[in-house]
């Protein structure tokens, strides 16, 4: 009796699922660093968590991963996801001359979403982007489309001045434009960004970006690629001004930036077949890195 209980309460468990799958992917990479921003989490001398820009001491690098991605559709159309994914190892964050310091091997768990008619519903604790700056997480967002528009709504259950943030795109022929705005300490900060595309190769894009409590920033820029090469400027009213040259050729790729404090940064990546890549990059501050990385 007892064994046709559980067996009932399976068959219940399950009568409204229609197809589920586990797939699992690794990656590893290794390499030597140099002169790389250690952004480890301290404590500074406020006393109030941050990050720590020191530079990291020199020497190798070395990380893997598994990650288990889990998803699923029920009879009445809505499909599901998890993630978890298992890091060890010391990393490098190759796109910012980062050292992120070691990763203790724990597994943790990524995004659950649903996603419907409805739209998409995400839960993460602490893990969901704020949708005005990276600065601050949320814990719950949802997304979904109204004709043209695209909407997505992120919410912190904790509170806070950042509890709330929101999104919203456009559009239509050529033109792009998404507007995205938080709650913050002394107001609400808004992004507005517009992009027109003169044509297969040619984009140009405007931004104001007003800061709770601060002065707005407009920017300008343009950005066009042909032939594998790339070429991107932008300039804003606050004297600051980026940029950026790239070139691709099969499955070599080179790019090029500078900024207003003559800062600059130079990349190398190359393709090694077998879902292996070579990367390399230096800055004008001396910092380096060189390294692989796999996929499985």
């Amino acid at each position: 009796m007892k064994k046709l209980l559980i067996a009932t309460t399976a068959l219940v468990a399950t009568a409204g699922m229609a197809a589920a799958d586990i797939t699992i992917t690794g990656h590893a990479a290794a390499g030597f660093h140099s002169g790389l921003d250690d952004v480890t989490t301290t404590t500074t001398d406020a006393g109030v968590d941050g990050l720590d820009v020191d530079v990291a001491a020199d020497g190798v690098y070395s990380n893997a991963g598994v990650d288990f991605t889990m998803t699923g559709a029920t009879d009445n159309g809505i499909s599901f996801s998890a993630s978890v994914n298992i890091d060890a190892g010391e990393e490098v964050d190759t796109g910012d001359f980062e050292y992120d310091g070691t990763d203790g091997g724990t597994a943790g768990l990524g995004a659950v979403s649903m996603t419907g008619a409805f739209g998409t519903l995400t839960f993460d604790n602490n893990g969901i982007d704020n949708l005005y700056s990276d600065a601050t997480t949320h814990d719950v967002s949802y997304a979904t489309t109204i004709g043209a528009i695209g909407l997505t709504i992120g919410y912190d259950v904790t509170g806070g001045a950042n509890a709330t943030s929101a999104s919203a795109t456009y559009t239509a022929g050529g033109m792009a434009f998404t507007l995205n705005a938080s709650e913050a300490t002394g107001g609400m900060s808004t992004d507005l960004a517009v992009s027109y595309a003169l044509n297969d190769t040619v984009t140009i894009t405007a931004d104001t970006d007003s800061a709770a409590g601060g002065a707005s920033v407009q920017s300008v820029g343009a950005s066009t690629t042909l032939n594998g090469v790339s070429v991107a400027v932008s300039s804003a009213n606050n004297s600051t001004w980026d940029v950026d040259l790239g070139y691709t050729a099969g499955g070599f790729a080179l790019t090029y930036g500078v900024d207003e404090t003559d800062g600059w940064t130079a990349t190398a990546t190359a393709a090694l077949g077998g879902g292996a890549t070579f990367s390399a990059g230096v800055d004008s501050a001396d910092a380096t890195y060189a390294g692989v990385s796999f996929a499985f």
